[in-house]
């Protein structure tokens, strides 16, 4: 099967199951959000580096149209920056403990992939308030960073840890707050009924 076909069966599985789905876990296409919460500081400090990248400010607008090419473009980005940037810790590479930044050198851990997945999309056209840095709990209880996509058929996830590009709902994370839609340097609860609690995440 060539890569043409095989995104084009992918997407057509995505478009019958959105569309298809009745349970109530699948029924909810979009998550749960809440009011603004606490940035987090690697963010925060990168906010500071590039203030440009946290500026973004936009009215209410709606998910982006999910089509075939920019379903192509989601698999293909978010398989490109998980083949090509090395897992690294931000104390193996800054010797601190939170850092966010591009994965320029190469290397980078969690946010810094979803950065450069958002950046990428970003480049094609796709607007700031449908590309949302998430921060959420892995089944283990570590603290892990994602990017949500926003699009017309419900969100979807790019993962470092993941090699297929998933509805939020086909996770098993907890997710716990995320940038908000309206300005990329506000953050906002999530209300994830997964959750029994919400952690504090730096």
């Amino acid at each position: 099967m060539t890569k043409t076909k095989w995104v084009s069966v992918l997407f057509a599985a995505v478009v019958g199951l959105v569309g298809f789905s009745i349970d109530a876990k699948a029924a909810e296409p979009f998550m749960h959000v809440g009011g603004r919460t606490t940035q987090p500081v690697g963010h925060y400090e990168f906010c500071q580096r590039l203030p440009v990248e946290c500026n973004q400010k936009t009215s209410k607008q709606a998910p982006v149209e999910l089509t075939r090419k920019l379903w192509a473009a989601m698999v293909d980005i978010n398989n490109a920056v998980n083949v090509s940037v090395k897992p690294m810790t931000d104390m193996e590479i800054y010797g601190q403990e939170e850092y966010w930044a591009y994965p320029d050198h190469g290397a980078g851990d969690c946010e810094d992939y979803a950065l450069e997945k958002r950046r990428r999309l970003m480049a094609l056209g796709v607007p700031a308030g449908n590309l949302l840095i998430t921060v959420a709990r892995q089944p283990n209880g570590d603290g892990h960073a994602v990017l949500t996509v926003r699009t017309s058929m419900g969100e979807f996830i790019l993962d470092n840890l993941e090699a297929r590009v998933l509805a939020w709902t086909d996770t098993e994370y907890t997710y716990l707050k995320r940038q908000s839609d309206r300005n990329s340097g506000v953050w906002v609860q999530i209300n994830d009924g997964r959750a029994d609690a919400v952690a504090s995440v730096r």
